[in-house]
């Protein structure tokens, strides 16, 4: 299969958002008020997979500080899985992060999410800490060194 990658330094355009938010909802079942969340985040970076025009995978985050960056959201179409889309998102964003002088890209994942967890320490994460969020979640925070 041959797949195409994008990177977007803001918005993607309005297809490419459309497909985001659609695959995101099929994932994690919502998509409210993704936009607006992605609009509020500065510098964001949005690195999209596409199989012709249907977006497969994506992978976003953005700046949290002038040294780290933050990868927030991403996932891959559930009959894309196991040829190694997430692993080549996660590629591309990081040496495109790294070369916009970011030193550390920091993520977090729950238990529930065990594929982006091993895939995470798989690629160099290191657990820093855990913790449980307002909601009753269980936090886990990676960060890697990119240099």
């Amino acid at each position: 299969m041959n797949f195409a990658y994008t990177i977007d330094n803001s918005m993607p355009d309005v297809e490419r958002l459309k497909g985001i938010v659609a695959l995101h909802y099929e994932i994690f079942g919502t998509a409210d008020e993704l936009i607006n969340k992605m609009t509020s985040k500065p510098r964001l970076v949005v690195v999209t997979a596409m199989e012709g025009n249907q977006v497969i995978g994506y992978k976003m985050g953005y700046e949290l500080d002038t040294y780290t960056f933050y990868s927030w959201l991403g996932g891959v179409r559930i009959k894309y899985r196991k040829y190694g889309i997430a692993s080549k998102l996660m590629e591309i964003q990081h040496q495109y992060v790294r070369e916009q002088g970011y030193h550390v890209v920091q993520t977090k994942t729950m238990n529930k999410w065990r594929n982006m967890l091993i895939l995470n320490i798989k690629s160099g994460f290191d657990v820093m800490s855990t913790y449980t969020d307002k909601n009753g979640l269980h936090k886990i925070v990676l960060e890697k060194k990119l240099l």
